[in-house]
């Protein structure tokens, strides 16, 4: 059994199978996530938080997930409000959460990482949402594996498989 690869193990992975070809690259070390967009040659940067294996995967799948015009926009062109949120703003936090989480999932099996579901929101944590969010994330989680990932992802999901960090 390999050992668990480490967040700069993640990035090495990443950035071996998508700096030249995407153009861009994945670093650690950030206070808060963040997705700045470049024109090639230059690279777009993903920065994921301090030096957590689940906020690079977690990224990285905002990424694969990400169509053309998004990856042109810092962020990818999302809004973040932070919590507490109301009804409305948790509702749209889970829309776009969930098939990122459902492949951040899948990124970390790759890996043989844990994976566990974050709904951001201490409010939502006691409210009994987990469970419904759960149930969202394993489900789309299921459609990709039925069906197929995004390319970008499968390209990564093979790359983690391989131990391409080694």
């Amino acid at each position: 059994m390999r050992e668990q690869p480490s967040d700069t193990d993640v990035a090495r992975c990443f950035n071996t199978t998508f700096a030249i070809s995407e153009h861009v690259v994945l670093v650690g070390g950030a206070a808060a996530p963040y997705y700045m967009p470049s024109p090639a040659p230059h690279r777009a940067v993903i920065r994921y938080r301090e030096n957590f294996a689940a906020s690079a995967l977690h990224e990285v799948a905002h990424w694969c997930i990400a169509g053309a015009r998004r990856r042109q926009r810092p962020d990818f062109g999302y809004w973040y409000e932070p919590p507490p949120r109301d009804a409305r703003a948790l509702a749209a936090f889970l829309a776009v959460e969930a098939p990122v989480q459902a492949l951040e999932s899948l990124l970390a099996r790759a890996a043989g990482l844990p994976f566990r579901v974050s709904l951001d929101d201490l409010d939502a944590e006691v409210s009994g949402i987990r469970e419904q969010f759960n149930a969202a994330v394993a489900a789309q989680a299921t459609v990709w594996e039925a069906r197929g990932l995004p390319p970008r992802a499968a390209r990564f999901v093979d790359a983690l498989r391989k131990g391409d960090w080694q």
